[in-house]
């Protein structure tokens, strides 16, 4: 696949986007079998993929395959394959009594991985992707508890809360990644009722996190029922991980970064489309580059912002 070219700072235009959902793989074992989104470009082979996963949140759709159409969209009409599952924590899911319990947070990773292994299955779900996947490019993105997600699958670490054994679930096939708001930091970091309720928050290592991501984390975003440490506690997947790492600084972006949910989503605090549209092209850029070396895309992206009187945010890499 050859990815839109950047002439100067400018995308030629987008191609239209097909989008299809629930296509459901039959799944022994889990509670529910699971329920996907593929969104591509209606034009184009050897596509990579973005595997994108969802965060929790107070609305019922938007933590689901139908949330985030605000990147969704744009990824898939920039050459990208997008493809959203339904993790057992979704409201949508409920009254599944396991979709009422804990934050999933194996199971979400389980999720990518099974996903990453019948993606031929997803092909012939969807007849107009069929052969069109390029399955040796794959990046994962992935939203607060779906950036927690996103981290262990880049090869992040904790030590399982109820039996004491640490935990890898790192995914060679994974070649890049987008942590959007991210958690940071276990231990003092944490509030009491993180402590409660997201026990397994506590020991996440993000010195074995040696895949390459982008770490997205809005300067306003405190998180203030999650940590003591305010928006710098986003920081910390990039800060806490070896390189190659880059982090875009939002600046007056708060944990919706703008809105990236949803179109017009009520519960986000910091409604702004540029500030949206920026995240959306600038994770494309960054995965464009990484999925395909040499690619100056996030290059370009980099200058125009450094060259930005205005600029929404700034971009530091390691």
């Amino acid at each position: 696949m050859s990815a839109p070219a950047y002439t100067g700072d400018t995308v030629i235009p987008p191609t239209p986007v097909v989008s299809v959902g629930p296509v459901v793989l039959p799944t022994p074992g889990r509670a529910t079998d699971l329920q996907l989104r593929v969104s591509a470009p209606a034009t184009g082979s050897e596509l990579p993929v973005i595997l994108l996963s969802h965060g929790l949140g107070p609305s019922n759709n938007l933590s689901s395959l139908n949330g985030y159409a605000p990147l969704v969209n744009h990824w898939a009409a920039h050459g990208f394959v997008v493809i959203q599952p339904t993790h057992l924590d979704s409201r949508t899911l409920s009254p599944n009594p396991e979709a009422q319990g804990s934050p999933h947070w194996r199971t979400r990773a389980e999720d990518m991985t099974r996903i990453l292994n019948r993606l031929d299955a997803i092909e012939d779900a969807v007849p107009q992707l069929r052969g069109r996947l390029d399955h040796s490019r794959v990046a994962v993105a992935g939203h607060s508890m779906g950036g927690h997600t996103a981290s262990l699958l880049l090869g992040a670490r904790l030590t399982d809360p109820h039996d004491g054994t640490e935990v890898t679930l790192a995914e060679p096939r994974i070649k890049a990644g987008v942590l959007l708001a991210a958690p940071g930091r276990g231990g003092d970091a944490l509030t009491e009722f993180t402590v409660e309720n997201y026990s397994f928050f506590l020991t996440t290592d993000f010195s074995t996190m040696t895949t390459p991501a982008l770490v997205v984390a809005g300067d306003k975003d405190d998180s203030a029922f999650l940590t003591v440490w305010g928006p710098e506690w986003h920081t910390d997947p990039y800060l806490l991980s070896p390189g190659p790492k880059s982090l875009l600084t939002l600046f007056d972006a708060e944990h919706g970064l703008g809105g990236i949910s949803g179109y017009d989503v009520a519960e986000t605090t910091d409604e702004n489309p540029e500030r949206v549209a920026a995240v959306a092209r600038l994770a494309s850029a960054y995965l464009r580059s990484e999925l395909y070396p040499g690619d100056p895309a996030w290059q370009t992206e980099r200058e125009a912002l450094d060259a930005d009187p205005d600029p929404l945010g700034r971009i530091a890499s390691k």
